[in-house]
């Protein structure tokens, strides 16, 4: 474990540090490419996340605070925080990320196997796998102080719960 890609639709993540061995701190790098509108709006109810951009522009979205982030850029995401991610930029994106505790390498791997599957991944299946790693989907509807999300989104399969 540790340095391979991990793919979820178009997404990629390479994790750097996997903390959920020892309930500590997870790092990892996430390429998202440009248009994708990935993962559906959610919150983690034992874990906070912070992203750094390295390179483009993610935009990140809080409890409804809306912000594009570019290179040296952050924003955090307490525990229990409804948010979600898009990349409106030209080019693909790409971030840290820190989880503490982090959910570990294996919550990617298990949500990339559904996603990979073939077809749309089965709502029931993915609610299973984020509810497995104290992830929530947030109720449908409109994001608060968020743009509306054109389609077709390549990222769509990655989040595989949108309409």
């Amino acid at each position: 474990m540790g340095s391979q890609t991990i793919k979820i639709g178009a997404m990629e993540i390479r994790y750097l540090v996997d903390g959920a061995q020892r309930g500590g701190l997870g790092l990892f790098e996430l390429k998202v490419p440009a248009g994708a509108h990935v993962p559906p709006p959610h919150s983690h109810s034992r874990n906070e996340e912070c992203v750094y951009v390295l390179e483009g522009v993610l935009r990140y979205s809080v409890d409804g605070e809306t912000r594009d982030l570019k290179q040296g850029d952050w924003m955090s995401t307490p525990r229990g925080s409804v948010h979600h991610f898009s990349n409106p930029g030209a080019a693909t994106a790409r971030a840290l990320v820190m989880l503490t505790p982090d959910i570990g390498e294996q919550y990617f791997r298990d949500v990339g196997a559904l996603v990979g599957a073939g077809g749309p991944p089965d709502r029931t299946k993915l609610m299973e796998v984020m509810a497995r790693y104290g992830l929530v989907l947030a109720p449908p509807g409109p994001v608060p102080n968020e743009p509306p999300r054109p389609g077709p989104d390549p990222g769509a399969a990655a989040a595989g719960v949108r309409a």
